[in-house]
């Protein structure tokens, strides 16, 4: 199997060579992010763990994700099959030829927001069993909950009044899928990442940010889900143009 190597630091001297830095990432909505020793769900709360000692309570509708494990080395290496190049754009928007991946239940739920939002289904599909492995009533340790894995603040900012129920997650799931290609072009290992850790610690990192949690969840989905080549001018001047600023670092 071949591997994408991501640039991602050159703070230390490899993976392997330097014991990684555990960390528990709170994002909250407003974009701030805490470096926490842990956290604990609670009704309606999270108490987050200060690494010093001692911890404080904040409202689950706060939180956008929670990323655990960052590992900053100097090469990321992101797992792959070797059919996505990290930097080149592949055709994310919809076919109906390109159907979900599984054949589960949810099959035309997906398929009918993935044309609504433009969105390749089969990329749907590969995310949602990464996410909930196509659990309706799936509810994470982290507070993230249904097909799509929405936090409540993720869902209330998509109008997801209900998010166990599949329809309505999905529509909500897809919705961010869109917003997410829209801003960092048809690169996908970029939109899962973000979907993933956040559109920020993306930007921040030039690309794949260094956690595991991420890199393991970015590699799952490209082994599971053949892309499509980009037609020019097939998925507009966002897949055509992406962001130049975005992107993995030479």
């Amino acid at each position: 199997m071949r591997r994408l190597a991501l640039l991602v630091s050159t703070a230390l001297l490899g993976l392997g060579l330097t014991a990684p830095a555990r960390a528990e990432l709170i994002v909250f909505e407003d974009g701030r992010v805490v470096k926490a020793a842990g956290y604990r769900l609670l009704p309606g709360e999270l108490e987050v763990l200060l690494p010093g000692g001692g911890s404080y309570r904040v409202d689950l509708s706060r939180v956008d994700r929670i990323v655990e494990d960052e590992v900053v080395v100097e090469t990321v290496v992101l797992e792959g099959d070797g059919r996505i190049l990290p930097g080149h754009t592949y055709d994310l928007s919809y076919q109906a030829s390109r159907k979900p991946l599984f054949g589960t239940a949810f099959d035309s739920l997906i398929e009918a927001a993935a044309k609504k939002e433009n969105i390749d289904a089969s990329f749907v599909s590969a995310l949602i069993r990464a996410e909930s492995n196509y659990e309706p009533r799936a509810i994470s340790r982290k507070g993230a909950r249904g097909l799509m894995q929405l936090m409540p603040a993720t869902a209330k900012r998509l109008s997801v009044r209900r998010p166990f129920d599949p329809a309505s997650n999905v529509a909500g799931g897809v919705r961010y899928l869109r917003e997410l290609v829209d801003r960092f072009g048809h690169q996908p290992e970029l939109v899962l990442a973000a979907y993933n850790a956040g559109e920020q610690a993306v930007e921040s990192y030039g690309g794949v940010p260094p956690y595991r949690e991420t890199l393991a969840y970015v590699g799952r989905i490209l082994r599971w889900w053949q892309p499509a080549p980009l037609v020019a001018g097939a998925a507009g001047p966002a897949a055509a143009e992406p962001d130049p600023s975005v992107g993995a670092r030479n």
